[in-house]
């Protein structure tokens, strides 16, 4: 059991739990790569038993818990990573959008915007699309220049 439970601590602290980027370790972790890890830890653990003359078969990590502060921790990575792919979901599709009205102004000739304008148009657009609170509409009773 001493052999085994040293094997599987060695694993737990060579492996990350989920994959940050893809340099991490080749890309496997604990979480995702399942089949690799086991395999990976039935041999580490064959390894240390074979001087005694124990086959090991199958090792497997049926359960991985870690301690409160570091689930919080990876629990705040994971929303951290959630928001910035939304974050850039909705920039990507602030992008189209912003593309399109410039298309679409510019194939029905409704207005002729100079690169200033467009410039001004396009900041503004990206800044309602992408703002996480409501606008707030703005009348200009004046002009613009």
């Amino acid at each position: 059991q001493i052999q085994s439970e040293a094997a599987l601590r060695a694993m737990a602290t060579a492996y990350p739990y989920d994959i940050i980027e893809d340099k991490d370790i080749g890309g496997i972790s604990l979480s995702s790569h399942q089949e690799e890890i086991a395999e990976l830890l039935q041999a580490s653990v064959e390894d240390r038993l074979k001087q005694a003359g124990i086959e090991v078969l199958e090792a497997r990590i049926s359960h991985l818990a870690y301690s409160q502060e570091i689930a919080q921790a990876m629990l705040r990575r994971q929303q951290a990573s959630a928001v910035v792919a939304a974050r850039s979901e909705i920039v990507r599709g602030a992008v189209g959008m912003v593309e399109e009205a410039l298309e679409q102004l510019s194939e029905k000739k409704i207005i002729d915007l100079d690169e200033d304008k467009k410039a001004t148009m396009v900041s503004n657009l990206l800044v309602v699309l992408c703002s996480e609170t409501d606008t707030t509409p703005v009348v200009n009773t004046g002009t613009i220049y």
